[in-house]
């Protein structure tokens, strides 16, 4: 062999090592590419670019969380359609943009949750408590109803499940969730108007010191047109009753649970009727209602106790508070006419 013969397949040899070096960079850094998350395809991104959510982009613009959900994450979003920012009184995205920022701010944080939250594998449980990004408390419950999984959050359905975004994921949900402001029961009876009666009730016998506990507990509080129906007319007939006779018929207004008027909803029979037990031992018949809109579906509940001649409507439903969840009646509950 001469020598030009070895000194040109020495060459090659290099030649060849080069080029398969080069070509290993030039594939990781393609991978490195791949990997690294894209700023446009971010949840913010995601929000932007689904017509369903105009409002939630709109308070996100309006609140400081923008930035957050253009981080590298990861979070997941729990973002109300814009029916339910309609249904929670922003008709349109102006009345969103125009409305305080701290309220705003509040609201998106509260449906933000730091890390990836696949909510389609967690247990088949009731409320399932899981924390916001601004610290707050979420109850998640997944069930099986007439061979379909549901989700709920604070008994609100998850309409789209786990829409990816290089930083995180985004689920739909069809109720704007109101951050709790209060960390018992008894302080938020306390601080709402139409309940003044009720809560003073409350206080009167006694019961108010339980509702400052653990629980969770679920009330059913009659508002104060209920209130002055059954014949408790104002503070001063309160304070004169017997606080034993009205720990008697408020205990018949409180649950040991929490509920949500879709927990009833997806654990109701096909009779569409069903009871909750409440604190003083005795049951409450609890009726489905009909969805108009959606025939063989339904989309709240009525109460009925022995005394009451006519079924109790909702007229405020899903308060929560840190131990519990409110909801506000147009009738006081009877066990006896």
């Amino acid at each position: 062999m001469t020598t030009n013969t070895i000194l040109s397949r020495q060459y090659f040899s290099r030649r060849l090592v080069v080029i398969s070096l080069s070509l290993l960079m030039a594939g990781a850094c393609k991978k490195d590419e791949a990997d690294e998350p894209k700023a446009n395809d971010r949840l913010m991104e995601v929000v932007a670019d689904n017509f369903n959510l105009s409002k939630f982009k709109a308070a996100t613009d309006r609140s400081s969380m923008r930035p957050l959900l253009t981080s590298a994450g990861p979070l997941t979003v729990l973002a109300p359609s814009d029916a339910a920012f309609t249904n929670a009184g922003y008709p349109t995205t102006l009345s969103v943009g125009t409305a305080s920022i701290s309220l705003m701010t509040n609201i998106t944080g509260y449906h933000i949750l730091n890390g990836n939250y696949d909510l389609n594998k967690m247990p088949f449980l009731f409320n399932q408590e899981i924390r916001t990004y601004n610290g707050g408390k979420l109850y998640v419950t997944r069930w099986i109803k007439d061979k379909d999984t549901v989700l709920t959050v604070n008994g609100s359905r998850v309409l789209a499940i786990s829409m990816k975004a290089s930083n995180g994921t985004l689920q739909v949900i069809d109720r704007m969730l109101e951050p709790y402001l209060y960390e018992t029961v008894t302080e938020a009876l306390t601080a709402e108007p139409s309940l003044s009666l009720f809560s003073h009730a409350l206080q009167r016998s006694g019961l108010s010191a339980l509702l400052k506990g653990k629980g969770p507990y679920t009330v059913y509080a009659a508002n104060n047109a209920a209130m002055t129906a059954y014949g408790y007319k104002t503070l001063e007939q309160i304070e004169a009753a017997d606080p034993g006779v009205l720990a008697a018929l408020l205990r018949y207004h409180i649950a040991a649970d929490r509920r949500f008027v879709y927990d009833y909803i997806l654990s109701t029979g096909s009779t569409a009727a069903t009871t909750q037990n409440m604190l003083d031992d005795n049951i409450v018949k609890v009726q489905l209602t009909p969805d108009p809109l959606s025939p063989g579906l339904y989309n709240g509940i009525t109460l009925q106790g022995p005394g009451n001649d006519a079924p109790v409507k909702l007229v405020k439903q899903n308060s929560i508070a840190g131990n519990g969840v409110v909801h506000i009646t147009d009738q006081v509950l009877k066990i006896t006419k």
